[in-house]
């Protein structure tokens, strides 16, 4: 049974870590492996990360100075030369699964840190189970197999953030450098990694400021100096390159700050002027708060399988009202007000419907209290028997997640595949194909355009999602139907794609 915070100790990894972190890996490597080969369809947000991968060698700096940030594109270009050693990999699968291997190595790497960061916390016996717990839970799980980038960003803020909270307990002040590191090469994957760096701002501030200084004015002069430096020297170059520090997302919150002050250049047609406001916001600022905090209420809920987001919720409560002198406590409690914060502004500013994976972090590193609330339930249900029932309720929530485990990446999209492959046998290799979704293009390997209304004229096929067979779309040419294909593979349930071959 999962007892107290392990005892302080100076010595890093124990032989039973090594055990623990073995099996944890054991486990993510067979999940990771199972979801890669079964995978239907990527994510569509990887269309944009292998086409800036394949863009990597011909137009570099091109590649650098577009968004999102060219870290994974990056690390899936590596990973394609890196198997092109072994394989032939000039096919569309060359690229698609290194791609999907970089996410299943980063989120492998990723359980690392994560376990020393609970162990740190709550303790080794309680992390191991937690981070199991997120190993199996379905939504991280497919997250870690599939073309996305929010493993690799995780990897290096739990490595960022194990850093700091070992400085914080056991007084060091050398890995506030390798937290700056973390946070600068994270930044390059995607720039909410900065926060690494504020959290150690913010640790470093408040030692400086309290009576007893828990690490010497000069080891925290130090620290700041190491974590800063550490920060700059992959962000500099970057930023250089680009041509600008702060990314497009930051730089547009901070004029959405200034439209008070701006009313009068609204109304002459400025950009930033307050009719350029999206129409989410006619309902107010304290609405969009309401609205953004119900969606991530149910974004952690779903990926949580609702089953563990009482004992999450019941452990968060608990370990936070005990009387303990955990300094990790401290630590915890900005980077999840921190998150909050960052959830709410994307949803209010950017995103009204956000995508779960962007709760992800905050799950990552919450996950360690679940198995404090199950222990607490079974100790509230039976007093004689809480180990036993532990485990049982453990077995249960994780017997829960398997059905939904299991099944396929893009399994209800298997319609595109069969479009894809359609357009694959039957056209041109220099056709030119109109697609609602690039991802049909891509497995067809063929140049691929999202279009509106109009279809260009340099289109040779276009492709039309239609709610039945007799749905003829007004392309605004001639066209022909050559192929249709339910999307999720069901008949007459779901939506049809339609192949239409222009005349």
């Amino acid at each position: 049974m999962p007892t107290a915070v392990d005892k302080n100790t100076d010595v890093l990894v124990e032989k039973d870590d090594l055990v623990n972190i073995a099996i944890l890996s054991a486990a993510a490597i067979g999940i990771g492996v199972y979801l890669i080969a079964t995978t239907v369809l990527i994510a569509k947000d990887g269309v944009l990360y292998i086409e800036q991968a394949r863009r990597f060698s011909s137009d570099t700096m091109g590649v650098i100075q577009a968004d999102p940030p060219f870290g994974y594109p990056f690390l899936i270009f590596i990973a394609h030369r890196f198997a092109s050693l072994f394989t032939d990999c000039s096919s569309v699968y060359g690229w698609i699964y290194p791609a999907q291997s970089v996410s299943l190595l980063c989120r492998l790497l990723s359980l690392v840190p994560l376990y020393f960061i609970g162990k740190l916390l709550v303790g080794a016996g309680r992390s191991f189970w937690a981070v199991l717990i997120l190993v199996v839970l379905p939504y991280p799980a497919r997250i870690g197999s599939d073309v996305l980038r929010d493993w690799p960003h995780i990897f290096f803020l739990a490595a960022g953030f194990w850093a700091i909270l070992y400085a914080v307990e056991k007084g060091k002040s050398w890995t506030f450098g390798l937290a700056g590191l973390s946070s600068g090469f994270g930044y390059i994957i995607r720039p909410e990694c900065v926060q690494l760096a504020g959290y150690g701002i913010v640790w470093l501030v408040y030692c400086l400021l309290r009576p007893a200084k828990p690490m010497g004015r000069g080891r925290t002069v130090q620290a700041v100096v190491l974590l800063l430096l550490g920060f700059l020297i992959p962000v500099v170059p970057y930023a250089k390159a680009k041509g600008a520090l702060l990314p497009p997302k930051v730089r547009t919150l901070i004029n959405s700050f200034s439209f008070g002050d701006r009313s009068n250049e609204s109304k002459q047609g400025n950009p930033c002027g307050r009719d350029q406001l999206p129409q989410k916001y006619a309902a107010g600022p304290v609405r969009s708060c309401v609205d953004a905090l119900y969606n991530i209420h149910k974004d952690i809920g779903e990926s949580l399988m609702w089953i563990f987001a009482l004992p999450w919720l019941i452990g968060i409560f608990h370990w936070f009202r005990a009387p303990h002198t955990n300094k990790g406590k401290f630590l915890m409690s900005v980077f999840i007000a921190a998150n909050i914060v960052l959830l709410l502004l994307r949803s209010t500013h950017f995103d009204k419907a956000m995508s779960k994976r962007y709760v992800l972090p905050l799950i990552a590193f919450t996950i360690f209290y679940i198995p404090a609330g199950l222990e607490i339930i079974s100790h509230k249900i039976s007093r004689k028997r809480q180990g036993n029932l532990f485990y049982v309720l453990l077995m249960i929530g994780l017997s829960i997640c398997m059905p939904k485990l299991l099944r396929p990446i893009g399994i209800d999209k298997d319609g595109y595949k069969k479009a894809a492959k359609w357009l694959n046998e039957n056209a041109r290799e220099d056709a030119m194909i109109a697609v609602p979704d690039l991802r049909i293009s891509l497995y067809a390997e063929r140049k691929g355009l999202i279009y509106a209304q109009k279809i260009p004229e340099t289109a040779k096929y276009a492709v039309s999602i239609a709610e039945n067979e007799d749905e003829m779309p007004d392309f605004g040419k001639t066209a022909r139907k050559r192929y249709s294909v339910w999307v999720d593979g069901r008949k007459n349930r779901g939506e049809k794609l339609v192949i239409y071959g222009m005349l």
